[in-house]
């Protein structure tokens, strides 16, 4: 009888190979794996860079929150840079295995992981003070309407810095008075924003 192709070995291979390289800090060019599922879609590495270039003023001693985590890639480049904590939160199972393995091959002790949607997080746990917050919500999903709402209810720092990333052609839903645009850039498709939240 003929063996059929071992096309799921060959896809498990594939889905090995795709790694998630951190740029820069303790970790750098550390390189980690990246979970192989539909709609997972990591920052590009120059969007990170620039990211970065823009928010490592804020970075050491920050508490943050890497909210639809996905690759953990924002989250993992904060921690590399001095950030104090990271909240890892995200409703996909496979990622956030994926997240503790990593966080485990990088004897990294001070984040936690949460399997839990976004929304569903910050609406029933106790609200912590965030120093920085990330946003990389799926495209076309309407997320961040419900998100920054609820980032209001005792989630922010009184000097926060919110990061933003979503697709070029939609708009911002209404944000607080108080969240002020420090910077912006577009890169292919999609649009990233940097906010700073002014609670006095």
């Amino acid at each position: 009888m003929k063996k059929q192709p071992l096309n799921n070995a060959s896809n498990k291979s594939k889905a090995k190979a795709s790694k998630l390289r951190i740029i820069a800090g303790e970790w750098r060019s550390r390189q980690l794996p990246v979970p192989d599922i539909e709609g997972l879609r990591p920052t590009p590495d120059r969007v990170r860079e620039t990211l970065f270039n823009w928010v490592n003023p804020y970075l050491p001693g920050a508490v943050c929150g890497d909210f639809f985590c996905g690759s953990g890639a924002l989250g993992l480049e904060a921690l590399s840079r001095g950030a104090k904590h990271v909240t890892f939160v995200d409703n996909s199972r496979v990622v956030t295995q994926q997240m503790n393995a990593n966080l485990a091959t990088l004897d990294a002790i001070n984040a936690t992981v949460v399997a839990q949607n976004a929304a569903a997080y910050l609406d029933s746990a106790t609200p912590q003070p965030l120093d920085m917050v990330f946003l990389d919500p799926p495209f076309r999903k309407g997320w961040l309407g419900q998100i920054i709402p609820l980032l209001e209810k005792g989630w922010l720092a009184k000097r926060a810095h919110v990061y933003i990333e979503m697709e070029k052609e939609a708009e911002l839903p209404l944000l607080p008075d108080h969240w002020s645009l420090q910077k912006e850039k577009t890169a292919g498709q999609l649009v990233y924003r940097l906010f700073e939240v002014n609670q006095d």
